[in-house]
């Protein structure tokens, strides 16, 4: 792993409950903005069961950032977002972002044909797991043909957080490719922020090339500030 290691901060005073919307409802959503949520809205899963009871907390355990990292793999680039976050992805792939309703901007990376897109932008609510469960309950939009595969927490050494991965026949603003694949994960940076990184992608791949992006995304993270070692490459 030649990652800067993204760990978790307790954050002891829970912040206004505002969804960034990742996903287009197919309908009126804008995909890639961000949406304000009520707290008080219903917490009721339409797809599948609530978040699992493990770490009900939804606060992962600390983690120390690594002091220094390797190249990224073949065929990546370390870039320098101008968000001020650094990340590796596949070389060749254009940025473009949208603003936000809450911190940065809605910052996307795509591949020159658009069949895969890398999404990174940062949480409102207090942790991954209450991230999820807003985003799952009844009456937030979610994208046309939504359909819930899994929702685990994940633990892999790199990142703790949970991770949700679904289906979708279309994205508002994306090329129509079948059935979208979506790797959702959500996070505690060594910020004490709370981060999501999503990999887009037809699933007619199986799902192999959304997970091996957005892994090398996770593992190369850095938020802005932090003060980890960056490469300086322009965003």
């Amino acid at each position: 792993m030649w990652s800067v290691v993204v760990g978790a901060a307790v954050v002891g005073v829970a912040v206004s409950l505002v969804l960034t919307f990742v996903g287009g409802d197919g309908e009126g959503g804008d995909e890639g903005k961000a949406s304000a949520r009520s707290a008080s809205a219903p917490s009721t899963d339409r797809a599948s069961e609530a978040p699992p009871a493990e770490g009900s907390s939804g606060v992962p355990s600390p983690l120390s950032p690594s002091p220094s990292v390797s190249g990224p793999p073949a065929g990546f680039t370390v870039r320098g977002d101008k968000e001020g976050f650094r990340i590796a992805v596949p070389e060749e792939w254009t940025r473009s972002s949208v603003p936000s309703q809450y911190g940065i901007a809605v910052v996307s990376y795509r591949s020159p044909d658009r069949a895969h897109r890398l999404q990174v932008f940062q949480v409102a609510e207090s942790s991954p797991e209450e991230s999820f469960r807003l985003f799952l309950s009844d009456g937030t939009p979610r994208p046309a043909g939504f359909r819930k595969v899994s929702l685990r927490k994940v633990d892999d050494g790199g990142t703790v957080g949970f991770r949700l991965e679904y289906l979708a026949s279309r994205l508002r603003g994306e090329p129509d490719l079948g059935t979208w694949h979506v790797d959702d994960e959500r996070f505690v940076g060594v910020d004490g922020q709370v981060w999501a990184i999503a990999s887009y992608g037809p699933d007619a791949d199986g799902g192999v090339d959304e997970l091996r992006y957005l892994t090398v995304a996770l593992e190369s993270f850095c938020p802005p500030g932090a003060g980890c070692l960056t490469v300086s490459v322009p965003g």
